[in-house]
């Protein structure tokens, strides 16, 4: 077992991590904005009091904030960074600054400028990935026909007493085909107590074998506890050969494996909701400075693919359908669309109460729940 990361570690890699990804997360919204002739009136890092900044000659103030937790740009219009629209001041624009107003704007634009934020941080992702193919190439199995036969059982194995054989080679779980027994571990993994079907060839044949996943905490080198969904099966995986890959390739295989992390994400959201998992796996800011802290102990690669993975978990937090984060404004857009005209504004402004009241009972509960978790409190 690896020995914790000091604080200094744990604050500098929180930094490297957060700070970047909502810097590009708002320049996505900024960039986007300069490209529809919105003038941007701040460019936030962070939230509350400013910290320094300055003003630049098109009159965005730009600045560092001093609660390190998000940031946000305020167009010309907002009344405030939730980006609720301030109808008095609009009304009251002169003529020849009316293109300038982020509210004026027509509704396709609005939405792209929100959109462009989370879009961002899942580029962000992909390039990250499609860089780790480039350079290292594709794993590919040495031996397909073998890389997934069941050779062996363990003591308890709800494979066994699902009726798989030894001999059978599995080639998906659930909907999802898998080439490597590495795939088959990741598919069951995410899935503890759970009941799954395990696509099997058995003598030329396809057959489904429904399988109820057993339950197992592990602890990693950093004493990190989660729970694990396993079978009881064992197989003797070849080692992976590495293929080189051009970009094209390599970016098609970065979404593919974005879109398999999102939906772990989903999954595992959804068995916090179900109770199947415990609520103690929700992290925050606590909990990402740790992991960041560790993963950076780890090394170069271990602490980028780390990024790459935060840099998903902002875009997707962001599209969720909640008011003051992104995907609540494009759910207002979404609204706007199919009325033909915006939400009122006491409309807008109970959903924003109620959504920055959630944002904030959520921040607060997960910070609770990493502060229980210190091993200072016994966690």
């Amino acid at each position: 077992m690896f020995d914790s990361p000091n604080l200094l570690i744990y604050i500098l890699a929180f930094a490297l991590v957060l700070g970047p990804l909502v810097l590009v997360h708002e320049l996505g919204h900024y960039l986007v904005g300069r490209w529809f002739g919105v003038k941007a009136e701040a460019f936030s890092i962070g939230f509350g009091r400013e910290l320094t900044g300055w003003t630049d000659r098109r009159g965005t103030r730009w600045k560092l904030s001093a609660l390190p937790l998000g940031g946000y740009v305020q167009f010309a219009g907002d009344m405030n960074p939730a980006s609720i629209p301030d109808k008095d001041a609009l009304d009251a624009v002169a003529p020849e600054a009316r293109s300038e107003q982020f509210h004026l704007k027509p509704l396709w634009q609005r939405s792209l400028i929100v959109l462009a934020g989370p879009v961002t941080n899942l580029l962000v992702a992909v390039l990250i990935f499609a860089a780790f193919f480039m350079i290292y190439g594709k794993p590919v199995p040495g031996d397909v026909e073998n890389e997934s036969v069941v050779t062996g059982y363990a003591e308890q194995s709800p494979a066994r007493d699902a009726g798989i054989r030894i001999g059978d080679r599995v080639v998906a779980v659930d909907d999802v085909e898998t080439e490597t027994y590495r795939e088959v571990q990741r598919e069951i993994f995410y899935r503890p107590g759970t009941e799954i079907t395990v696509h099997v060839m058995r003598d030329g044949e396809r057959v489904g074998i429904p399988v109820t996943t057993r339950r197992e905490s592990i602890t990693d080198e950093f004493g990190n506890k989660s729970d694990i969904g396993l079978i009881g099966i064992m197989a003797e995986p070849s080692p992976p050969e590495f293929v080189p890959v051009g970009p094209i390739e390599a970016i098609g295989m970065a979404g593919r494996q974005s879109v398999l992390i999102v939906d772990m994400m989903i999954t595992g959201i959804g068995q916090i909701v179900s109770g199947t998992r415990s609520v103690k796996e929700l992290g925050g800011p606590i909990k990402i400075a740790k992991y960041s802290g560790e993963q950076m102990t780890l090394g170069a690669l271990a602490f980028v693919n780390f990024i790459a993975l935060i840099s998903l978990n902002l875009a997707f937090i962001n599209l969720l359908p909640i008011p003051t984060l992104d995907g609540g404004h494009l759910a207002f857009y979404a609204a706007e669309a199919v009325r033909r005209k915006p939400i009122g504004p006491r409309g807008q402004e109970w959903a924003f109460r109620t959504g920055l009241a959630f944002v904030l009972a959520l921040m607060l509960f997960v910070t609770v729940n990493d502060i229980a978790s210190l091993p200072i409190f016994g966690g």
